[in-house]
């Protein structure tokens, strides 16, 4: 939201483009073969819900340290989820290609700027 107010963690861009994210990671692994679903499938599925989750936590607590903290959290999972994308195209694995992970490493790299800078953002207030 540009020039609002933020309400809650739902105002907050940062948390939009991490749902926005996961949206994208859930359809992509619907095309990964049924017997990754408690493999790779699983593992991006619940890297990706943790980036805005770690937000929303964040966000909720009642100190700036403790919200930084969790900021922090949902960078490690964008890092996670950055991971096992790569490993899923790999030569040797091959259940997806570097194709279709592309779009979405470019919406990781976007992602971990916003956290960056709001991290950066709130260090700043201290």
């Amino acid at each position: 939201m540009v020039n609002s107010e933020i309400r809650s963690y739902q105002d907050l861009k940062v948390w939009q483009e991490g749902m926005n994210l996961a949206e994208v990671c859930y359809q992509l692994t619907m095309t990964f073969p049924k017997e990754e679903i408690y493999g790779m499938t699983l593992q991006i599925r619940r890297a990706a819900a943790s980036i805005p989750a770690n937000v929303a936590e964040g966000y909720g607590r009642e100190s700036r340290a403790h919200y930084i903290q969790f900021l922090r959290i949902a960078q490690g999972s964008l890092k996670e989820l950055e991971t096992h994308l790569l490993l899923s195209a790999r030569a040797k694995v091959k259940i997806t290609s570097i194709q279709e992970i592309t779009p979405v490493l470019k919406q990781c790299e976007s992602l971990g700027k916003l956290l960056r800078a709001l991290i950066r953002s709130l260090e700043n207030k201290s």
